[in-house]
């Protein structure tokens, strides 16, 4: 009687046993599962770096960088006077050095925040790009001489310089301020093209040993959105130029 009793229960309690028991193979599911959950969390703190906080990082240091170049500009005492646009040759300026923040680029269509960028010396993307730079390639023009003024800036994340590339339109203005002048472009033109063209930085782009007449700007951005398979490419030409000021000539923000 009391063996038959008993029986059930010891059953009951190797099964209970089996069931709760882990074994090696248990005990690798979980440690990889624990791995994953891990993984998972450093994945998404990385993505939030790269998405987030670069751009605030960015931002601040673009901010600095403006204000720096403003509080840096004097107007020489024998220099240009006119109060108007000028369409004679604009000042000529030596080329800085590598790295070096040597003026600012204002684009009225892409809003006030997103559409004041400083210029640095160099495309290195540390030191430049990823500093939420607009890099000047120290091969091309300087910003209005003759030739081809061309710079490149990240399209995502590090501040995202030229992020609204694709929003420009013939004839909006590209505004660059430099310590010798107010100088103003206006757009002509974009195309898509593939990283090995490199003829694009060219006196006159896209035609290698053509020389030069006229002041050109060139702006190149990766493309498509978070790909560096082509470069979307906007080109200007100079218009005019005004005296140099801390602010912006009051002719250039009418309308903007």
């Amino acid at each position: 009687m009391s063996t038959l009793a008993t029986a059930p229960r010891r059953a009951s309690h190797a099964r209970r046993r089996r069931r709760g028991g882990g074994g090696p193979v248990t005990w690798f599911i979980g440690f990889i599962g624990e791995l994953l959950l891990t993984a998972g969390l450093v994945l998404g703190l990385f993505v939030v770096w790269q998405l987030f906080w670069t751009d605030v990082e960015a931002h601040r240091e673009q901010a600095q960088a403006l204000e720096h170049l403003r509080e840096s500009i004097t107007v020489p005492a024998d220099g240009p006077t006119a109060d108007g646009p000028r369409t004679d040759a604009p000042p000529a300026m030596d080329a800085p050095a590598e790295g070096e923040d040597f003026g600012a680029l204002y684009v009225p269509r892409w809003g006030e925040r997103a559409g004041q960028v400083p210029i640095a010396e160099g495309v290195g993307r540390h030191d430049v790009l990823d500093r939420g730079r607009a890099g000047h390639f120290p091969q091309t023009a300087m910003p209005g001489e003759v030739g081809n003024f061309a710079l490149a800036a990240h399209r995502q994340t590090y501040g995202a310089a030229f992020h609204q590339i694709d929003r420009l339109e013939e004839g909006d203005r590209l505004i660059v301020q430099t310590g010798q002048a107010w100088l103003v472009y206006e757009v002509t033109g974009s195309e898509i093209i593939l990283p090995e063209e490199t003829d694009i930085l060219a006196p006159v782009p896209g035609e290698p040993g053509v020389e030069a007449t006229d002041r050109l700007i060139t702006l190149i951005t990766c493309h498509p959105l978070w790909s560096t398979a082509e470069r979307y490419v906007v080109h200007g030409e100079f218009v005019e130029w005004y005296p140099p000021s801390q602010d912006m000539p009051d002719e250039l923000t009418e309308g903007n």
